[in-house]
């Protein structure tokens, strides 16, 4: 059963909470993110290359040790503030008239090591070393991870008990129309309860994170092993996450965009689908899917149904059941010749969030050839996978909305 606890959080003066608050270090570039921060936004510590310039490259040494001295700034200026106490912290997101309600906590790498927390994706190694190296050197986990958990009733009343009878700490709305609201839970009784809750609660499921949760968990294990009285209780062997129910998350189609028809003319194209597909023509409107193994596909501006046909897919096998895997193996392989989603520079992947609008842009500028809008994968199909110990393919899940960085920190 999984293992968590309260921690006692660093985080901004309520005052500046909306500024220190920050989009995520692997959400957008260098560029985007120098544009992007503000005075005190914690882009500063987690991206720290946007403070040379020219911008620096992330992976040198002066931009690892301008990671420290920036957290340190921001803790002697007062803008990051270590709390006296232990506390759980209620964390919400609000998009689109939609509410989540997540529990910022201290979770066990041993948990992740033993395989309760349970993960759905490889993850790429120059990238969790990256992570390793900014958790180790400051010490802290920065910035949260994104956990999903089976949903619990005792702890959503909890969570609606704190809500209704006590004010918010923080409440903003970042630039991207997110409502961002967070609540401390101080009482030790109902601290302790939801310790004890989750002792009873067999899994955990990264959600996005996966290379924050794997970086944490190397730190944890180098530490453990050059601790010699290591017991199991020291704040290292904890990372930040932040907990989410299952059933109040929300995740969007993964799209792909190809440059080229590997040598085949749009009718040629067209003819080799129909093979597995049922191929609709729908015109020049937007073409949303509307059900599992249903595809949108743009071409030569004009948008087309494909719905794949009986026996070219597997519903009994939770990765054979996954449009992207149906797509992958009946188009992108079979036709268009991809065969490493990872490596092939032929393909590119849009989130759901840009809307399809973004997929007909960049087919009609010329820039790619063909688009592929799909049907988004759910919460059962993604724990279903996880507890089959399968990996789902590169680019599946995208979840909205992001977690803001900087909410609260997580020292050890």
């Amino acid at each position: 059963m999984v293992k968590i606890k309260p921690f006692k959080g660093t985080r901004p003066p309520k005052q500046y909470a909306a500024e220190v608050a920050s989009r995520p270090y692997d959400v957008l570039n260098s560029k985007e993110a120098k544009a992007e921060a503000t005075e005190r936004s914690l882009l500063h510590i987690i991206k720290p290359e946007i403070d040379f310039d020219p911008i620096a490259d992330e992976h040198d040494k002066k931009v690892y040790d301008k990671a420290v001295e920036n957290f340190k700034l921001w803790k002697e200026k007062g803008w990051l503030v270590k709390d006296n106490e232990e506390h759980y912290y209620i964390y919400a997101q609000t998009m689109n008239g939609k509410t989540q309600y997540g529990l910022a906590v201290a979770s066990n790498f041993m948990d992740y090591i033993d395989g309760k927390i349970k993960k759905h994706e490889l993850t790429r190694t120059e990238k969790e070393e990256d992570r390793m190296i900014h958790v180790n050197i400051q010490s802290a986990n920065m910035e949260p991870v994104f956990f999903a958990y089976p949903d619990i009733k005792e702890i959503d009343d909890i969570v609606a008990a704190t809500v209704k009878n006590q004010p918010a700490e923080y409440d903003f709305t970042s630039a991207d129309d997110v409502r961002h609201q967070m609540w401390i839970i101080s009482d030790k009784a109902v601290i302790d309860r939801i310790t004890k809750i989750f002792e009873g609660v067999p899994a955990l499921y990264v959600a996005d994170g996966h290379h924050r949760t794997a970086a944490a968990a190397r730190v944890g294990q180098e530490r453990m092993k050059a601790n010699p009285h290591h017991t199991g209780e020291e704040e290292y062997n904890y990372f930040l996450a932040v907990l989410f129910p299952a059933n109040q998350l929300n995740i969007i189609d993964y799209n792909r965009v190809v440059k080229d028809l590997n040598g085949l003319t749009p009718a040629q194209f067209l003819d080799a689908l129909k093979k597995d597909f049922d191929v609709k023509e729908m015109g020049k409107e937007i073409y949303k899917p509307n059900k599992l193994h249903n595809f949108g596909m743009y071409l030569d501006g004009k948008w087309y149904s494909l719905t794949a046909k009986a026996g070219t897919y597997n519903d009994a096998d939770p990765i054979g059941v996954l449009d992207v895997t149906v797509l992958s193996n009946l188009v992108l392989d079979n036709i268009l010749g991809i065969k490493d989603l990872r490596t092939d520079k032929r393909i590119d992947f849009v989130g759901g969030i840009r809307g399809l609008g973004e997929l007909q842009r960049r087919v009609d500028s010329g820039e790619m050839k063909v688009a592929f809008a799909l049907y988004p994968v759910s919460m059962q199909q993604l724990i279903d996978i996880a507890d089959s110990g399968n990996i789902m393919p590169p680019k599946t899940t995208w979840f909205e909305p992001k977690l803001r960085s900087g909410i609260v920190i997580h020292e050890f």
